[in-house]
């Protein structure tokens, strides 16, 4: 039996609890993004990057090579009582997920699925530096075996021979949509979901890449709004950024729509450090980000 037949096999079994109904926009509107503060935890439990909520906005997931792990970078998991309260002591998940290998950028899904990106090498399934995997988290059992989600250099799927930065899924009525950023053209790429599971290569999103660094995207349940991060030199109207990479967002109207020119969320959020890898939670009111090895959030509000 082939690696490619088994490895098809366990994307099709996760895709099951991938597939939800589509979630459509609500038309509503926000505030502008607060000032960033850090993350409220408890003995600074949320050090790290790659920051992530739940889709309940309970757990915290995240990347730090904080002692106690399995390898030069891992997956560690903060819970809270409810969205308001402060993050509990951080903890390091299992192996398979975690591996003496670096393992990073935590996606949590529906369905006690979890993507992510780790450097692992594995013959005949490995396509680069660092590559997309997905895994399910099995009552009573644990973590299955994380699923490598194809190489695009073998028309199989969005992972290149280069790294893979912050998997971002989008469910919606007209596919499944997995958004990501490739070092191998610093650029940011959308690959969309078959009905058996697999995704096809990715594709660059030209309205979002620039000649410089695009990396790190996440998009909204609706898939209308984008948040990502990038050391453009200016955003626009010639205002130059803040240092490093800064954290941008841009909308669109419809899936086929074109995503509007990207707009730097400001010194409220950036900084002369790099912010990187923002997420947005579920209800699209908090937004989390890294910089300089700690997490930051800032808020807003619907404003209708």
């Amino acid at each position: 039996m082939s690696i490619k037949f088994l490895r098809n096999a366990a994307i099709l079994t996760l895709a099951a609890s991938i597939w939800s109904p589509a979630v459509f926009s609500d038309g509503q509107s926000f505030t502008p993004w607060s000032d960033a503060t850090p993350d409220l935890d408890t003995d600074n439990s949320v050090q790290g990057g790659c920051p992530h909520e739940s889709r309940n906005g309970r757990t915290m997931y995240m990347a730090t090579g904080r002692p106690g792990g399995h390898g030069m970078l891992d997956i560690w998991v903060a819970h809270r009582t409810n969205p308001q309260a402060p993050f509990g002591e951080a903890e390091n998940l299992p192996e398979p997920i975690n591996s003496e290998y670096a393992d990073f950028c935590p996606t949590p899904l529906g369905g006690k699925l979890l993507m992510f990106v780790s450097t692992r090498p594995i013959e005949d399934v490995s396509c680069g530096m660092g590559d997309m995997y997905i895994s399910r988290n099995v009552p009573g059992k644990g973590w299955d075996d994380p699923v490598n989600l194809g190489c695009a250099e073998l028309g199989e799927g969005p992972n290149t021979s280069a790294t893979e930065y912050s998997p971002s899924l989008v469910e919606t009525d007209e596919g499944v949509f997995l958004f990501y950023s490739s070092l191998s053209t610093a650029d940011i790429y959308m690959s969309q979901m078959n009905p058996d599971g697999s995704f096809n290569p990715g594709v660059p999103v030209d309205e979002l890449n620039t000649e410089f660094d695009d990396r790190m995207p996440n998009i909204s349940k609706d898939g209308l709004e984008i948040v990502f991060s990038s050391n453009r030199p200016d955003w626009g109207d010639g205002q130059p950024s803040f240092g490093g990479q800064d954290v941008y967002s841009s909308t669109r109207e419809s899936m086929d729509s074109p995503w509007s020119p990207p707009v730097n969320l400001g010194p409220g959020i950036n900084t002369g450090e790099s912010e990187t890898r923002a997420s947005m939670s579920w209800d699209r009111k908090r937004l989390h980000f890294g910089r300089a090895g700690e997490i930051y959030v800032s808020h807003r509000s619907h404003s209708n």
